[in-house]
């Protein structure tokens, strides 16, 4: 359910008050970005998706129902349209690529040399493991874990129920933890 000020968003959106939706994508555009990076891999992407689900949810607000937080259906809007590109674009981004659009995080004074070097590699190790999964096990993995999302958030962004987002993120853990062991054995053989 949206809250009180949420709502009172959305009805002024409804009304033709531009400003409200304005204020409605201040509420939520840094998080639905963040998890469209994770999704996307990629950065110039994952704004095209967001600024994309947002023209989206401003021409479809009025089938909002409000039996879900603002967020999750936002979220649902944004998933689709990512999954929609990608199956338009089908060309997958290497490792470097996505190192490169996701820039390069700045050395804490407290590592020690070659510390940071390795949580590159591992990042980029799980960058690619992630982009090994399926679509619905990345978006679950990303949900949960990146995105910090309970179960039953998950459950009404993906449509499913709670017992079937649990199953799923068990098997999509399962799998990115043997990608990472298949790609690190390729790494050191």
């Amino acid at each position: 359910m949206p809250s009180q000020d949420e709502s009172q968003l959305i009805d002024a959106s409804l009304q033709g008050n531009s400003a409200a939706f304005g204020e409605l994508v201040q509420l939520h555009q840094n998080r639905l970005y963040n998890a469209m990076v994770h999704f996307c891999g990629n950065m110039t992407e994952a704004e095209d998706v967001v600024q994309e689900a947002f023209v989206q949810a401003y021409l479809k607000l009025a089938s909002f129902q409000r039996n879900s937080a603002f967020y999750t259906w936002l979220y649902r809007i944004a998933f689709n349209t990512a999954i929609s590109r990608k199956r338009r674009q089908r060309n997958e981004a290497s490792v470097d690529q996505v190192r490169e659009q996701s820039g390069i995080e700045p050395l804490d004074s407290g590592d020690q040399p070659g510390d940071q070097m390795m949580r590159d590699e591992r990042a980029a190790l799980v960058h690619k493991a992630l982009g090994l999964l399926s679509e619905e096990h990345r978006a679950i993995l990303i949900l949960r874990e990146m995105d910090g999302c309970d179960y039953e958030q998950i459950a009404e962004a993906l449509s499913i129920n709670v017992g079937t987002v649990r199953s799923r993120l068990h098997r999509a853990r399962t799998q990115l933890r043997d990608r990472l062991q298949e790609l690190e054995k390729e790494g050191s053989g």
